[in-house]
């Protein structure tokens, strides 16, 4: 078993410096793997910078193939679309974590274009770290950035270790395909611990000391094949059961020095990592006012939304930037902003089982209102629909909207 020290058991590649990579010129094709929000969101940038673009992705009625030049309807791993995808497209990224890194390290290496290598980013290696809780914690340490004692639980003889008693109680979170409070479960006791692990099937799991919380908030940035990196400003998040709800900047409740500490860090984790692309970390401050990281996502992140409508440039246009080797330039915040995440559950009312549509009209009769839909045709519980975006000149402005909004929608506010 792993130590709270963090030393990871899992062994991965050590991330490699690429090459800055060529300018990809408007024109050029752009790919995604992944055909959900984000990935719909990346087209849209893409293609406002000239740029036609082309998504792999198995699901035929998903958002960004349909806002897609092109949509492959087949698996990420697919040998034949991969093959065409690599001749048609000259860069591609993702839009999710899980894209096995297997695929985009062999579009990397030309080993699917008879020789000829694909832009790739963000790179195999690092995606590969962002998979697995062992390497991103492991990575964390190495960085030295803060994060909450844990150990890894990977069989039976892990859960008699003593040094799990002074991670009691806390949270059990498998170390893959975890997201949106999936993976996850709360223990106080080694009973609890037992019964979860095999819950879980009996997979890689970490077990983190639970902290006492004071905020959430996250740090979104874009990393060059330059090294050269920006960021947007800290954003301030709150979560209702494991799902992002809203979303506040500037973050009413982070002063200067932490959000200092929190870029600082997030920059030091992207360069650890050679990272080229969007990265998103997550961060606590703990109710003492220390700083410590949760999790990373290679890729645009739900909080990170808002930058659309009120900076000048958006984490989808920084994305566009970072794959084509475009010059990056530091984000900056025209207005305040407060987003509200719209689940499927907004589409039911009390007690109902027939979805029907909420009352937008309403809501878009308030000033700074900007509704944001996916194209996702089927509504359904704790199900990512789109978001609300209420931009004003200052915080109080548009928190008072978004109280107002989220009142008319049926929604608690912020």
């Amino acid at each position: 078993m792993n130590a709270a020290s963090g030393e990871a058991r899992v062994p991965a590649r050590a991330p490699t410096q690429p090459a800055s990579p060529p300018v990809v010129s408007p024109g050029a094709t752009l790919a995604v793997l992944g055909g959900g929000q984000l990935g719909r969101m990346f087209v849209h940038a893409a293609q406002a910078l000239g740029y036609r673009t082309l998504v792999l992705e198995p699901d035929a009625g998903a958002p960004a193939g349909a806002a897609a030049d092109v949509h492959l309807r087949a698996a990420y791993d697919d040998a034949q679309a991969l093959a065409d995808l690599a001749r048609r497209a000259a860069a591609v990224t993702t839009e999710f974590e899980n894209v096995p890194a297997a695929v985009l390290r062999r579009l990397a290496d030309g080993e699917l274009s008879e020789g000829t290598r694909v832009v790739v980013a963000p790179p195999a290696d690092a995606v590969q770290v962002c998979q697995h809780r062992v390497l991103e914690k492991a990575l964390f340490v190495r960085a030295g950035v803060p994060c909450a004692p844990h150990a890894a639980i990977e069989c039976d003889a892990d859960l008699g270790a003593a040094a799990l008693d002074a991670l009691l109680p806390g949270l059990l979170k498998t170390s893959r395909l975890g997201y949106d409070g999936k993976g996850q479960a709360a223990v106080a006791t080694r009973a609890e611990l037992a019964a979860a692990w095999r819950h879980f099937g009996g997979v890689p799991c970490v077990l983190e000391r639970r902290l006492a919380l004071a905020h959430e908030l996250s740090v979104i940035v874009a990393r060059g094949g330059d090294g050269r990196c920006v960021h947007l400003p800290v954003q301030q998040n709150l979560h209702r059961d494991g799902i992002l709800a809203l979303t506040q900047v500037p973050a009413p409740d982070i002063d200067v020095a932490t959000a200092a500490s929190a870029i600082a860090a997030a920059e030091r984790l992207a360069a650890a990592l050679s990272y080229v692309g969007v990265l998103c970390v997550e961060f606590f401050v703990l109710a003492d006012g220390s700083l410590v990281a949760n999790e990373m996502a290679p890729r645009p992140h739900n909080s990170g939304h808002y930058s659309i409508d009120a900076c000048d440039l958006s984490q989808f246009e920084l994305q566009v930037r970072t794959l084509a080797g475009l010059p990056l330039v530091a984000p900056r915040l025209h207005s305040a902003a407060v987003m509200i995440n719209l689940l499927g559950d907004l589409w039911f009312a009390p007690g109902a089982a027939t979805p029907r549509e909420p009352d937008w009209p309403a809501v878009l009769a308030l000033p700074g209102t900007h509704l944001h839909l996916y194209g996702k045709t089927e509504a359904r519980h704790g199900r990512k629909m789109g978001h609300l975006t209420i931009t004003a000149a200052d915080a109080a402005g548009a928190r008072a909207v978004a109280l107002e909004a989220a009142a008319r929608l049926g929604l608690p506010g912020p």
